[in-house]
């Protein structure tokens, strides 16, 4: 048994449920030892952040730690802006970035870099693979991806992969999440219950699991405390059945006012708000008056138990949403985001999978979520466009008895457009929906927030990605995808309906209306 067979197999042996890889010269010792591993299944990629985004995905929806298999430095550099996600995301996931031979890294050859540097900018845990303990270091990368939530780099020289080892599989043994301590528990619980309607949970992580949720809905019912969650998820379960959760506003100010009302603000998984980006003249933390804040667990913490205790100590019972259901009717006429939205919450069926980059595009979305069937969201987390195709990618390939649905926008969906040649390839049951309003039109607001007014015509050009236009259809078909385009209410809602209807990818291209 050589190394790169070692890795694969302990990879395997630890839980690790996919490799999402674009293997190069280094790593063909690898690409050998697939076939004698059938237990870790391999799935090709034609570019890295592809790579990085589909473990994302796969981590958050199954619960388990991913992998990829990434060439020398430049491979995970390409990789680096989904591996941002995935850290902000917490997704365990194991890199396994092939390098030069260890005698041939003195030669300074045109592919050689500083990796070992590169690697610890976007990793958890990073660490060059030794000859003698390469089964153990594997173990210890998926007990560091695990413990810490997020991606572990392990480097491999080509020696060590294609050279013989001892077939000994080392065990990882990552620690639990933190628990929160009971009188962190019961100090909050005095703050919630004395503030009433003046207090405010703000949900994340583990927190928002179906338990969690049910736990925050008692204590709002018994409390009267108001519920929220943060600005971007991980995953998020989402339905007509439980509690609707508004998101801290993404902008500084309008998020400063949300908080405003509050005497106790209990973050449960979540980290301290702060604003995005710095803004001329406004705040960057985002509470008007932090004394109001307790930070009762933080988002590696054991935040669903956390949440489940102080619903304990408040004597409330888990509850369910209690609203009226309202039906939703359909969109007509001009496509827009809101006549698309409509559709989408009209027909998504129970148990979806939602990876959400729509930018601008989604907040339609948002005030139907109370009527729609269960499913589960995923944001973008980290702020890297690009995410929404391959977190799509990695959700199906964990899931592929769910239907998955990708609302992105059309200026992220050009950063990983490679991701629908996977779906292609692998048959899995991806419905992409690209708003296509042929700019990056959060930047057009940033700009006018930034500098006081709207863009010139000289500064939109930088913003605008209309000249070409982009045929989605055609770019879609290119990589074996079934797609078509809409221009109204009415044509949307006939391609999404029948999209929801049968299995398999397809790609709409929604030309909404300016």
């Amino acid at each position: 048994m050589n190394g790169a067979e070692l890795i694969l197999k302990t990879l395997a042996v630890n839980g690790v449920g996919a490799c999402f890889a674009n293997p190069g010269t280094s790593e063909m010792a690898f690409v050998d030892a697939t076939s004698r591993v059938p237990e870790l299944p391999i799935v090709l990629t034609l570019f890295e952040g592809v790579a990085s985004g589909a473990a994302d995905g796969y981590a958050r929806i199954s619960g388990k730690p991913a992998s990829t298999l990434l060439h020398l430095g430049p491979g995970y550099a390409n990789a680096m802006a989904n591996l941002h996600n995935a850290r902000r995301a917490r997704s365990p996931i194991v890199n396994i970035v092939g390098d030069h031979a260890t005698a041939h890294l003195a030669l300074n050859a045109p592919l050689t870099s500083k990796l070992s540097e590169i690697a610890d900018a976007y990793s958890v845990w990073s660490l060059n693979c030794s000859p003698h303990r390469i089964s153990a270091n594997t173990a210890l990368a998926v007990t560091e991806a695990v413990e810490r939530q997020g991606p572990a780099t392990l480097i491999v020289p080509g020696d060590v992969a294609w050279a013989e080892s001892a077939p000994t599989v080392s065990r990882s043994n990552p620690r639990p999440r933190r628990k929160i301590a009971e009188d962190a528990i019961t100090a909050a619980a005095r703050k919630v219950h004395s503030a009433g309607k003046q207090a405010l949970l703000v949900l994340g992580s583990n927190a928002l699991s179906a338990k969690g949720l049910a736990a925050a809905a008692g204590i709002a019912q018994v409390t009267n405390a108001q519920l929220s969650c943060s600005t971007f998820n991980a995953c998020m379960p989402r339905d007509r059945g439980r509690p609707f959760l508004p998101k801290v506003p993404y902008f500084a100010e309008q998020a400063a006012a949300f908080f405003a009302p509050y005497e106790s603000i209990v973050l449960i998984g979540v980290d301290y708000p702060v604003s995005f980006f710095a803004y001329p003249g406004k705040p960057s933390l985002l509470p008007p008056r932090p004394e109001a804040v307790i930070d009762l667990a933080s988002p590696t913490d054991d935040a669903e138990a956390a949440l489940i205790a102080l619903a304990a100590a408040l004597d409330t019972k888990p509850a369910a949403q209690s609203t009226a259901i309202e039906a939703i009717a359909r969109g007509t006429g001009s496509l827009t985001a809101e006549t698309a939205a409509r559709s989408i919450a009209r027909h998504l069926p129970e148990n979806a999978i939602v990876s959400d980059e729509s930018a601008t595009s989604g907040t339609a979305l948002v005030p139907l979520i109370p009527n729609m069937a269960p499913h589960e969201t995923m944001d973008l987390m980290g702020g890297s466009i690009g995410q929404g195709l391959p977190v799509a990618t990695g959700a199906a390939v964990a899931a592929r008895d769910r239907k998955v649905v990708c609302l992105s926008g059309d200026g992220g969906a050009m950063y990983t457009i490679q991701a629908l040649w996977t779906q292609a390839r692998e048959n899995l049951d991806v419905v992409t929906v690209i708003y296509a309003n042929r700019a990056y039109r959060i930047l057009s607001v940033e700009y006018q927030r930034i500098l006081g007014q709207a863009p010139p015509a000289h500064s939109r050009a930088l913003l605008e990605i209309d000249r070409p236009a982009l045929d989605f259809v055609a770019l879609a078909r290119g990589m074996g995808i079934d797609s078509e385009r809409a221009d109204t209410a009415e044509r949307f809602d006939e391609l999404f309906a029948a999209a929801m209807n049968r299995r398999g990818r397809f790609l709409i291209e929604a030309n909404l209306a300016t």
